[in-house]
């Protein structure tokens, strides 16, 4: 009989882009995969790759109690009717619900993935502190199951979750992301002209937008040529989303060039000189090692899964958060610098060879599946 591998995450595209790859390989290797998921127009795509889907009402911004309490009986039910051997939960509330889901429906194995503490580790104020405290003792309801393995992204996250959630140490895996197809992302020649200076992200606040768009300004006002392309959208569901109406000023002001939500990051970093993601706080940020992947140098943020990218004025240059000054400083001095900026890019070419080539990461995924279900590869 075919082991049941049933993914839990918030929504059909974020799984696409970030765990597609491991569920092709666990079928390619027997597994029958089915993903329980929020739906919004990629149930087709889903299933032409051979996926059971399971729709859900799971949205990642709060629904109210009784919102909250339905989306955890869906996810019982499905937990209940399928009867998986193994469950992989990704991100924080299909963790947190499907952890206490998978624990009264007896399945016999979980994986957990944590892709970022998220919001609530990253608020300050007392209740923010309180709110810490009640979610870190849902961590350790939900992971406590014995036959269990929780991936995180970077060292930090894996203290913090370790302390919060009391795991031990072999409880806990360390995959750096959800890494990248080299062959498809070659390293591509220098562009020449002007030189455009690339963030692309879920336009949010903690994603560092807002200090772009000043260090933009400041190096207008400093008078250095170059052209800043934003990538991405707007995140309804989350309460650190950029407003609308800060876009619509952005794009009258013309500092940036506000370019939405793009499928063509590949064509894109081919135009750029380098790349740029102030955020406050990731996992392990995939634009970063697409950037690698592409054989272009970077700016970003010294903290938790951004610093886990790069290699310090070897790959690029690390700043401060919410340092739009210091930002700013380390854009101006790679355009001004061509030949670090291309031995950068080089060198992050190597890194994500070394480091996050998607083979590596499939093969750790189905390492652990197989572990906590007792098959062979």
């Amino acid at each position: 009989m075919k082991k049941k591998l049933l993914f839990l995450i918030n929504v059909d595209w974020f799984f696409l882009s970030h765990r597609l790859p491991i569920a092709l390989e666990a079928l390619r290797q027997g597994y029958e995969v089915h993903i329980a998921t929020g739906i919004t127009n990629k149930l087709d795509v889903l299933h032409a790759n051979g996926l059971i889907v399971h729709p859900l009402s799971l949205k990642r911004s709060s629904t109210g109690l009784v919102g909250e309490v339905k989306t955890f009986w869906e996810i019982l039910q499905v937990f209940r009717k399928v009867q998986p051997h193994i469950v992989h939960l990704v991100t924080i509330k299909p963790v947190l619900f499907g952890g206490i889901a998978a624990r009264l429906a007896g399945v016999p194995a979980v994986v957990a993935a944590i892709s970022g503490l998220g919001y609530i580790f990253m608020a300050k104020g007392w209740k923010a502190t309180v709110v810490r405290s009640l979610v870190a003792g849902l961590y350790r309801l939900a992971l406590g199951q014995r036959n269990l393995k929780v991936i995180c992204q970077n060292p930090d996250d894996r203290e913090a979750l370790m302390q919060a959630a009391g795991l031990a140490l072999e409880k806990v895996a360390m995959i750096p992301g959800s890494g990248v197809d080299l062959s498809a992302y070659t390293p591509m020649q220098f562009p020449q002209g002007v030189p455009v200076v690339i963030m692309a992200a879920r336009l949010l606040r903690d994603k560092g937008v807002y200090e772009f768009v000043s260090a933009a300004r400041l190096l207008k006002q400093r008078g250095v040529n170059a052209r800043f392309w934003l990538v991405g959208e707007p995140d309804p569901d989350n309460p650190a989303s950029v407003k609308k109406e800060d876009l619509l000023a952005w794009r009258s002001e013309e500092t940036i060039e506000v370019l939405g939500y793009r499928l063509d990051v590949i064509g894109l970093f081919a135009q750029a000189f380098l790349v740029v993601l102030p955020s406050y706080r990731e996992g392990l940020p995939k634009v970063l090692i697409e950037a690698a992947a592409s054989g272009r140098a970077v700016v970003t943020t010294d903290v938790p899964g951004c610093r886990d990218a790069v290699v310090q004025d070897e790959t690029g240059i690390l700043v401060p958060p919410r340092d739009a000054v210091a930002l700013a400083d380390a854009i101006q001095h790679l355009l001004e610098d061509t030949e670090l900026c291309k031995r950068m890019g080089l060198a992050g070419r190597r890194l994500a060879e070394r480091k996050f080539a998607i083979e590596k990461v499939i093969s750790a995924h189905m390492e652990i599946y197989h572990s906590l279900t007792g098959t062979g590869s």
